[in-house]
């Protein structure tokens, strides 16, 4: 059985200011530190070699438990991000204070308890971070029947009772919000957009959904950017690329305007940007999304946006809005400078890319060698998406890269092959239920040629 790679990505995925505070954190537990060996050794390594950790390690005594030496590591390593990452998050924050608070309060300590909760309280409102007010209000509630005589408590269970149906209203609103948006952003990831009547059925269904199409019907800044966030792939579904940048940049305004929920809704955040520079290459304001680009770029530098995952979606939703204007201006000399940086870069980001996310990337790298019309280099590009088999992504790019790949083949005057190739998008197509006017079309001019 192939080795797992688990603790190999997790050390991989490190920072070096990460690494270094393990480091530290490790230094100061007393006893042996394996650990810091097989740390070291998997650190040095490119791709994961266990056998060659092995054979390192063959004299050491820990290395005949070495699958048990490897979870104890992967633990500890997580437990250090914790300690690094416990001031970085809003909910990390709350967490520690609600801890705090559940201490005072064993300790009797009620007033410096009420302290506690109401800094905490305030972060949660401001934050809106409804599930902590929850548990907050229950706390409140406690504090009130333990110490009410003190004069300290100036609310009573009333007015705690009306903020908690509040929050449940709240917490209600915004889970609704999620399941519409779960819904819709389910069709375009699995096919790309609409292109059936079930499809199509569906989105109308969200479109018309009272909390999508009534006014003021969110309850808080999170739902209300969910709410736009969700009208803009209405919109996109439609057509409609206008009222969708209107609704993704709404979406960027609530955030903006709010920069601690911003800081937590980071990767919506980019998505909406990313969103936006795409509908506005679709209306052929490539100037205006140039510029677009260069403001999703410096996001990266925005409070809460340094993460490796953000920092992932920034680089990809860049490149490719900037290699989609390439393709759409025809400026594929540009467009071949910037796929040797692209490409470089890939191996840089190599093991934190998902699988997705890299076939996106080859399918444009291929798009812009064929604008440029080197086809054998297309060819190899486009290969490395057909090559692959996950089933569960995105069907759309299998079908247009597979309908791609029969314009390289002919492009390259491989006729030969066309027939064959032919046959096998069609069974392919209609297999995955994708037997739609375009791609009829593509085929049926390829046969005739």
């Amino acid at each position: 059985m192939k080795p797992s790679t688990e603790l190999f990505d997790l050390i991989k995925s490190l920072s070096k200011s990460e690494k270094r505070f393990f480091k530290l954190s490790s230094s100061l537990q007393s006893g042996d530190k394996n650990y810091l060996k097989i740390f070291d050794a998997i650190d040095r390594q490119v791709e994961y070699d266990e056998s060659g950790i092995k054979d390192q390690f063959s004299d050491e005594t820990f290395i005949k438990h070495f699958p048990s030496e490897k979870n104890h590591l992967y633990k500890l390593i997580l437990k250090s991000l914790r300690s690094y990452h416990a001031d970085n998050s809003a909910s990390s924050l709350l967490k520690q204070e609600i801890k705090n608070i559940e201490i005072l309060y064993n300790k009797a300590l009620f007033k410096e308890c009420n302290k506690f909760l109401l800094r905490a309280k305030k972060m949660a409102i401001v934050h809106e971070k409804f599930y902590f007010l929850f548990e907050l209000i229950s706390w409140e509630k406690l504090l009130l029947e333990e110490a009410f005589e003190d004069g300290q408590f100036t609310k009573d269970l009333d007015t705690l009772i009306r903020e908690e149906q509040e929050i449940i209203e709240k917490l209600r609103n915004l889970a609704a919000y999620h399941v519409l948006y779960s819904k819709i952003n389910y069709v375009f990831r699995s096919g790309g957009f609409v292109r059936n009547e079930d499809d199509r059925r569906l989105v109308q269904e969200i479109a018309n959904h009272p909390l999508i199409k009534g006014k003021n019907t969110a309850l808080s800044k999170r739902a209300a950017s969910i709410c736009y966030y969700t009208q803009g792939f209405c919109s996109l579904a439609n057509g409609d690329y206008e009222m969708a940048l209107e609704k993704f940049s709404r979406t960027k305004q609530i955030l903006d305007d709010n920069p601690k929920i911003r800081k937590d809704l980071s990767k919506r955040y980019v998505r909406a940007l990313s969103n936006m520079i795409s509908c506005t290459i679709d209306l052929g304001n490539y100037s205006q999304a140039r510029a677009m680009t260069k403001e999703l770029k410096a996001s990266g530098n925005l409070e809460g946006f340094n993460r490796t995952d953000i920092q992932v979606n920034i680089f990809k939703d860049t490149y490719i809005s900037e290699m989609k204007i390439c393709h759409q201006t025809g400026d594929f000399d540009k467009g071949l400078d910037m796929v040797e940086s692209v490409i470089k870069q890939l191996e840089e980001w190599q093991g934190l890319l998902h699988k997705e996310q890299e076939l996106v990337f080859y399918y444009h790298i291929a798009y812009i060698y064929f604008g440029a019309g080197l086809y054998n280099k297309a060819l190899y590009w486009i290969n490395k998406v057909l090559n692959d088999n996950e089933n569960t992504l995105r069907q759309d790019l299998y079908s247009y890269a597979r309908l791609f790949n029969l314009v390289i083949h002919f492009e390259l005057g491989n006729f030969d092959l066309l027939e064959y190739i032919t046959k096998s998008t069609q069974r392919y197509l209609h297999k995955r239920q994708r037997d739609y006017e375009f791609e009829k079309m593509v085929i049926d001019m390829v046969r005739r040629l």
